[in-house]
């Protein structure tokens, strides 16, 4: 009987061993999956504000120059004086055109005494061959003299007009109203017919001009308005609109030339004087998301995306146009609608299951 209990109790104890073996090869419990947000993105245009600096200019610019060539004898006007329409700047050696035309009024008025003296002779030989007192050949001989002396005459002032007018070209006259903004000659150097002299700015509108880079100039897009301020005092602005580009690129800097017509200049705004030109210009379409949901794809900015389909992640790279303090902006690399994750990315991989919530776009 003894035997038999203790048989018993060895087998009670080797079922407890085999229950508590069976139970220390249970399967651990799986970790729940991690928790993210995101948010749909769509695309949005951001207006970009664009500040440069430039200069003040006339809109109307000439170059004067002499018409004849000589040596610069007087010269009335300097750098930055203003002179009217007519005003004489600068005179050449004149003795040669004055002789010419002394010596052309001189030929005039021999030419007036022969026409006259023609015409007496005229008058005489038409009296008589009316009283039958001279033939024909000699009244057509007297009228023959009378109109060549007439054609000398003005042939004479034909000459003293040139001979005047080649006078003038020795003299310099400003052609408008104006500010002198350069002088390239001086006294007693020799002028060439056509070669500056001296560069006027006429009086009348002005234009800011500043030199930009293409990739700002927007194809498509309406000019903006620009705001121009005195570098030295910003509180003097102005408004102006974009007038004019230059259709090509400078190949020493890189940049157009643009001019923005002013709608009204502030007395301050002399010319030559430095100002800064601020306008609004569209943006292509970007995405603006939170800076959390940045992050790095084998060393390039790259974003989670939300498949809830499958209730995966998985990375893509993109592009980043801007940082803001609270915000990364994005120009390439996601489409609208996509589900990008905005929290919960510290942890992820590619493929990994995830509860989402959505959260609401900025």
């Amino acid at each position: 009987m003894q035997k038999r209990s203790r048989i018993a109790a060895l087998g009670i104890s080797a079922l407890g061993l085999a229950v508590a073996g069976c139970q220390g090869e249970t399967a651990p419990p799986v970790p729940p999956a991690p928790a993210i947000a995101f948010v749909a993105a769509q695309p949005v245009t951001l207006p970009q504000a664009v500040t440069l600096t430039g200069t003040i200019a006339a809109r109307a610019e000439n170059n004067v120059s002499f018409r004849t060539s000589g040596q610069i004898v007087e010269r009335f006007v300097d750098t930055g004086d203003h002179v009217t329409k007519g005003q004489v700047l600068a005179r050449l050696d004149a003795r040669v055109q004055a002789a010419d035309a002394e010596s052309a009024k001189a030929g005039l008025a021999s030419a007036e005494a022969q026409a006259k003296q023609a015409a007496a002779a005229f008058a005489r030989a038409q009296s008589l061959f009316g009283q039958g007192f001279t033939t024909r050949r000699e009244f057509d001989q007297a009228d023959q003299a009378q109109k060549v002396a007439a054609a000398e005459v003005e042939a004479a002032k034909a000459r003293l007009a040139s001979a005047l007018e080649t006078l003038s070209f020795t003299e310099l006259r400003a052609d408008a109203d104006g500010l002198v903004t350069a002088r390239d000659l001086d006294v007693g150097e020799t002028a060439q017919a056509a070669a500056t002299v001296f560069t006027i700015a006429w009086d009348g509108p002005r234009d800011a001009l500043f030199d930009i880079y293409e990739a700002l100039l927007i194809q498509g897009h309406e000019p903006p308005a620009v705001t121009v301020a005195l570098l030295a005092d910003p509180s003097v602005t102005t408004t102006g609109r974009i007038r004019q580009i230059a259709p090509s690129v400078d190949p020493k800097t890189g940049t157009v030339r643009v001019k923005v017509g002013l709608e009204s200049v502030p007395a301050a705004m002399t010319l030559g004087a430095t100002v800064s030109g601020t306008g609004t210009l569209p943006s292509r379409p970007v995405f603006v998301l939170p800076p959390a949901a940045l992050t790095a794809e084998k060393g390039e900015a790259a974003v989670w995306l939300f498949d809830p389909a499958s209730a995966t992640v998985a990375a893509r790279p993109v592009r980043v146009a801007a940082y803001r303090t609270d915000a990364v902006i994005l120009d390439e690399g996601l489409q609208a609608g996509d589900r990008v994750v905005t929290e919960g990315t510290k942890l992820l991989r590619p493929g990994q299951t995830v509860r989402a919530t959505e959260v609401a776009a900025r």
